[in-house]
């Protein structure tokens, strides 16, 4: 993705089904858990990009003993390789005889425990301080009621949840997302304690085996279900409890993505596959997907299982995901992302008029490349396909020239704009500044035949085409191609994201400033203040009576006059090749990922109520002018 838009967090829980000690004499370390906890934090590191955090809990901890641990860091470029040096200077100073037992280190050390959890964060908005990075903690003097959770989730509807605990008399510290879901299952997972403490208090048992009771039947399954009922998101919410039952719950939608795995030593959850994959060297079908609405639940004995949560409805996982946010290492998703890129051949084919002796392909970012691979392979199956018909035309006049003509018909793949190191200057002028960032990229030269050749550059999705037009276009074009022909491997932007990608402003859409100057260019201006008056009607509606409005003025075009219009607004001023761009189309997009059909940021089609009410308000905050989140 040539614009820089926020990315998703990463998670991951490691429940060690053994004690510290099997692992210790098996793998050689009592680091295990912590270990794996950290490369598979690494191996999501796309996915967080400014703090991370852990936290540890031990199992059966003697009263008195810090039994839950947990460091958070937010240093820029470095938080995670600092975040385990914080923990590891732990360890720096114990012998070699310390550093192998492991009894030793589980009574005396943090971090050393049976259930580990990790966060990469990539805050969408608000405070970046240590204070909001994941994992959070609600502490209580009763082990069972200690919650530690973490996320990667957006929730549309915080008000109404919000609203909710303020009526059960609670003050939370905080009015984000967060918090408030924190706080939520909090507060059942204290009336769930409450009420086996009730039922098993007049048995006379003593505080220990009354203790143990709670452990053994607390209903982690019905906590759940009361708690997240009227949550309306994306999300992926893992949390461990005090004395050792731990969840991962996913949306009923499966839009955010989680996998596990589980052997006889470990169960294993994470944001992404090949991560599991990587650090327990296993075969990508032994990696199971956490079904929509499920939770994956371990007790503190270990009996683990994958409960229903919340009612099933239609999948709609996120397409971001498959087309940038995942690893492309994710055998599926690498397939997927060639897919794209190969549906894509037979239109740029002929929008060059199948003139491939003067086109020269390639692609820009480097996230890009493996759609690129799809569409090389796209090009030359239709360009061998085309031979075919022009060799068959000829019948029995087939002439060595003629037939050499036809043969030597090639895909011209070049490598032409290259990424070069950030740029940094303290110059205070807009010029001087807006300059150097025109250079992110670099180009190669002498590849490109002047005022000849089309230049067609794929891209894996286009947000806002700031970069396009005051970077890569503009360097591209001193190549001096006769054309430049911007691809994307995603169709059309055109509405706010409001599950965990930033992309909450819609005035910022590339795809929506071509719609509102389509609407002045045809004298339909009028239809914008329309379209407010009716968002505005709908302000204050229940989510589920709300309406999409905005789809209604995107059907006043063709998909093409938009893609027309858009190529117009990111051609830099005073640059002579003509400028063109060519969008995924949404049928070809599901057929390229037929598992992942959430699709509403290209399509308005939102998968639970709170997307309508999203939308509405990021229009109504274009119209008013303001530079306020949607959500």
């Amino acid at each position: 993705m040539s614009d820089s838009i926020k990315h998703e967090c990463g998670i991951v829980l490691i429940r060690l089904l053994r004690p510290l000690s099997y692992y210790n004499d098996k793998y050689g370390t009592p680091f295990y858990g912590l270990n794996k906890l950290r490369l598979m934090m690494q191996k999501q590191r796309n996915r967080g990009q400014d703090g991370a955090g852990i936290a540890v809990i031990k199992l059966d901890p003697k009263q008195g003993g810090k039994y839950i641990s947990r460091k958070r860091n937010i240093t820029p470029q470095n938080y995670l390789d600092e975040l385990f040096n914080d923990v590891y200077k732990k360890f720096s100073k114990l012998s070699k005889k310390k550093l192998t037992d492991p009894e030793y280190l589980k009574a005396n050390l943090p971090y050393m425990g049976e259930l580990l959890m990790g966060h990469l964060r990539y805050g969408t908005h608000g405070d970046n301080s240590v204070e909001t990075c994941h994992p959070f903690l609600r502490q209580n003097n009763w082990i069972s009621r200690n919650l530690c959770l973490a996320g990667n989730f957006n929730l549309t509807n915080v008000d109404e949840l919000f609203g909710e605990l303020v009526d059960l008399g609670q003050y939370p510290k905080q009015k984000s997302d967060t918090v408030t879901v924190l706080e939520k299952i909090g507060h059942f997972l204290d009336d769930e304690v409450q009420r086996l403490h009730t039922w098993y208090k007049p048995d006379g048992l003593s505080a220990k085996e009354l203790n143990e009771l709670i452990f053994e039947h607390l209903d982690v399954q019905r906590l759940l279900k009361r708690a997240c009922r009227k949550f309306d998101g994306g999300y992926v919410m893992g949390g461990m409890i005090g004395h050792g039952d731990a969840f991962l719950l996913r949306d009923p939608n499966g839009i955010r993505p989680a996998f596990y795995f589980k052997n006889d030593e470990i169960v294993v959850a994470a944001s992404e596959r090949p991560a599991i994959q990587t650090a327990f060297d296993v075969h990508h079908s032994l990696v199971k997907e956490v079904p929509p609405g499920k939770a994956l639940i371990i007790k503190k004995n270990g009996d683990f299982s994958i409960q229903r949560i919340l009612k099933k409805t239609i999948q709609k996982s996120c397409s971001f995901e498959r087309i940038y946010f995942s690893r492309g290492t994710d055998r599926d998703i690498y397939l997927e992302r060639k897919n794209l890129g190969e549906r894509l051949a037979k239109k740029i084919l002929k929008k060059v008029n199948y003139d491939v002796k003067n086109t020269v392909f390639s692609f820009v970012p480097n996230t890009a490349e493996t759609a690129f691979y799809g569409l090389v392979k796209g090009l030359e199956t239709a360009l061998n396909e085309r031979k075919k018909k022009k060799i068959l035309q000829l019948g029995k006049d087939i002439k060595p020239a003629k037939l050499n003509s036809i043969m030597d018909e090639t895909i011209r793949v070049e490598k032409i704009a290259v990424k070069d190191a950030k740029l940094r200057t303290f110059i205070a002028d807009d010029t001087s500044r807006n300059d150097l960032v025109s250079h992110i990229y670099d180009v190669t030269y002498g590849i490109v035949n002047n005022d000849k050749d089309t230049l067609v550059l794929l891209d894996d999705s286009i947000v806002r085409g700031t970069t396009l037009k005051e970077s890569i276009i503009k360097i591209v074009s001193r190549l001096r191609p006769k054309k430049i022909i911007i691809v994307s491997s995603a169709p059309q932007i055109r509405y706010p994201d409001c599950y965990g990608i930033d992309m909450s402003k819609m005035k910022d859409f590339v795809a929506f400033k071509a719609l509102v100057s389509l609407l002045h260019d045809h004298g339909k201006e009028d239809l914008l203040d329309k379209t407010y008056e009716k968002c505005k009607k709908q302000e204050h509606l229940p989510a589920k009576k709300i309406k999409n409005e905005v789809q209604a003025l995107y059907a006043e075009f063709t998909y093409e006059q938009i893609s027309k219009k858009i190529g117009e607004i990111v051609k830099p001023k005073g640059i002579k090749p003509e400028v063109e761009v060519i969008y995924q189309s949404i049928e070809d997009l599901h057929k390229a990922c037929p598992d992942h059909t959430g699709d509403w940021y290209f399509s308005g089609d939102y998968p639970t109520p709170g997307g309508n009410k999203v939308v509405n308000r990021s229009f109504i905050l274009f119209m008013e002018n303001s530079d306020a989140r949607a959500y």
